[in-house]
């Protein structure tokens, strides 16, 4: 039986229901009638019959689709329990939920284990900076790494080619630290992220499993945004390392015509 006709099957039965109820009603108000002989009362009879014919109208017509309707409910019911949320796929699930949660935790400490090498005092205050993982250290940078490598050289000890390739290479050198040390706070965020969904997989409820699924690729396009901003600042390193090997033959170029000039002046002077 199909869902149109157990409706208009119940439509019916209603209907039919509330006319018979409406009869027995209109009877019970009717005045009292004088007893017959035998003692028996003509609305009693009436009553009888409406309700036994409503007895049968709700055993007959009512029941046949309320039961069909019933069963239609119980096979939804058992192909969701069975195809699409089977219970044990959804206790696999999360058991592997919970085992990822150890791993995390696993992850997260060998991550912060300390990495720092230097021995110095001030090679030890930049490092400090660079492996804070904090934000927070990023303006400090500038001062500790000028402390241990030093500035751009004045204007009378060097010629102002080399000052402004000097000042370029520091320049990009603090950029990757700083960028460094920015991107080690967005991999804390990202890992402290993966645990919190990982610990709202082992308790979620299978419907909302596309959430979690839209909050997971959420990340993941966040983490590649990271990424490639990692890999950009490697590629600006890169360049700048490039163009120090291309400006130092340029230099040497010059040096060497500069003194091919002065030899030449110096021999036709001996002339």
């Amino acid at each position: 039986m199909n869902w149109p006709s157990s409706i208009r099957s119940w439509k019916f039965a209603r209907n039919a229901i509330a006319s018979l109820l409406a009869i027995a009603v209109v009877v019970l108000m009717m005045p009292a009638r004088a007893r017959s002989q035998l003692g028996l009362d003509p609305c009693c009879a009436i009553i009888s019959a409406g309700l036994s014919s409503i007895s049968n109208l709700l055993s007959s017509v009512v029941a046949k689709p309320l039961g069909a309707i019933q069963q239609i409910e119980q096979q939804s019911v058992n192909f969701e329990q069975q195809v699409v949320f089977p219970i044990t796929a959804i206790n696999q699930a999360r058991g592997l939920a919970g085992q990822f949660q150890g791993q995390f935790a696993q992850m997260r400490q060998i991550f912060q284990l300390p990495v720092s090498s230097a021995t110095l005092p001030t090679p030890q205050q930049l490092e400090q900076s660079l492996l804070s993982r904090d934000p927070r250290a990023v303006p400090q940078i500038a001062s500790k790494y000028a402390s241990l490598y030093g500035t751009v050289m004045p204007t009378t000890d060097a010629p102002q080619a080399v000052r402004d390739l000097v000042d370029m290479t520091d320049g990009e050198a603090q950029a990757a630290m700083k960028k460094a040390v920015e991107i080690d706070a967005l991999a804390d965020l990202e890992l402290q992220a993966a645990e919190k969904i990982n610990q709202q997989l082992q308790t979620a409820a299978p419907g909302s499993a596309a959430i979690l699924e839209a909050q997971s690729s959420a990340w993941l396009v966040r983490a590649n945004a990271y990424t490639q901003s990692a890999m950009a600042e490697l590629a600006r390193v890169r360049s700048i390392e490039l163009a120090n090997t291309g400006a130092q033959l340029k230099f040497s170029t010059i040096h060497a015509n500069t003194l091919q000039n002065s030899s030449g002046q110096m021999l036709q002077g001996a002339q």
